[in-house]
């Protein structure tokens, strides 16, 4: 029978455990630390003799003091640092918490973000916090919201459904980009019985003219299954690897596929899906077992 000082002890440890996890989960992991995850594969259909080297962002989620001015500076450095031939933006540099001690305006953090550089170009896709975000988007069914003007103002390339071609070595691959696929809420407000996604793949990848590898950025990774055999690599953010992880596994990821899509490198009938585990957060300000992350992907 437990005696009320050993009551007293297993409850002052749980509390001391609880206090050492909050303390990590809210304040060290989604500020402090910053991995680098690291893929290297050559997808069915890669160019032989292309080297490519891809360093992606996903989910910022500005705002402070959670992702503040200094800290998206800072992760720029880092992913200039990394040598990549071409970075991707995959989208969310909008802010989805209440929880902040300010909002960012879309003008201060594209300005940081304008620091990125590579040789073949920075390239963006937005997310659905960057359409949730903007209530005249909402409203005008499908006008480019805030996010990406501000990050086409600071000459940064930012797709809706478009497919560009770029070369490295004389080699030719395709960068293809999607629309949002949760872009425009439901509700009476907006007078909309369902939510609208606006991706279009299909246009999308009929812009593709030759037979160079397609590398797709897709926020959402959801769309996956759909995703033809034609396409050599689709990156995706979105899940921040459901900002809580255990095991290998999360609780809660937004998706309808659970687990199946929440992180890192997918394989399925030969088609490979990389997701990212974020840089920010969203609803809560708490990370555990999926620090942010820059990733870096070396094809070929």
């Amino acid at each position: 029978m437990i005696t009320r000082r050993g009551f007293l002890k297993i409850l002052g440890s749980s509390v001391v455990g609880a206090m050492a996890f909050g303390g990590y989960a809210f304040a060290y992991e989604p500020i402090v630390r910053l991995n680098i995850a690291r893929y290297a594969l050559t997808p069915p259909g890669w160019t032989p003799g292309l080297k490519l080297r891809v360093v992606a962002l996903a989910d910022l989620h500005a705002c402070e003091p959670w992702m503040s001015a200094s800290r998206i500076a800072a992760i720029c450095a880092k992913a200039n640092e990394l040598n990549g031939d071409v970075t991707v933006m995959l989208g969310d540099y909008t802010s989805g918490m209440n929880i902040v001690t300010r909002h960012m305006h879309s003008s201060e953090w594209s300005q940081v973000l304008a620091a990125l550089r590579a040789p073949l170009g920075v390239h963006a896709i937005m997310g659905n916090h960057d359409w949730w975000e903007d209530k005249d988007a909402q409203k005008n069914d499908g006008v480019k919201p805030f996010a990406h003007r501000a990050l086409a103002d600071v000459g940064i390339s930012v797709y809706s459904n478009r497919a560009v071609r770029l070369e490295k070595d004389g080699h030719g691959f395709w960068l293809a980009g999607l629309e949002d696929q949760l872009a425009l809420l439901a509700g009476k407000r907006w007078g909309r019985a369902r939510m609208v996604g606006l991706d279009d793949l299909d246009s999308t990848l009929a812009q593709v003219c030759d037979d160079a590898p397609v590398i797709l950025l897709a926020h959402e990774p959801d769309l996956f299954p759909r995703v033809p055999q034609r396409v050599s690599l689709t990156l995706s953010g979105h899940t921040h690897g459901g900002q809580i992880r255990l095991f290998g596994r999360s609780p809660v990821v937004p998706s309808r596929f659970g687990n199946r899509y929440a992180y890192g490198h997918v394989v399925e009938e030969g088609r490979n899906i990389i997701i990212s585990g974020g840089l920010g957060c969203s609803i809560a300000p708490i990370r555990f077992g999926v620090p942010p992350e820059i990733v870096v992907i070396d094809l070929g």
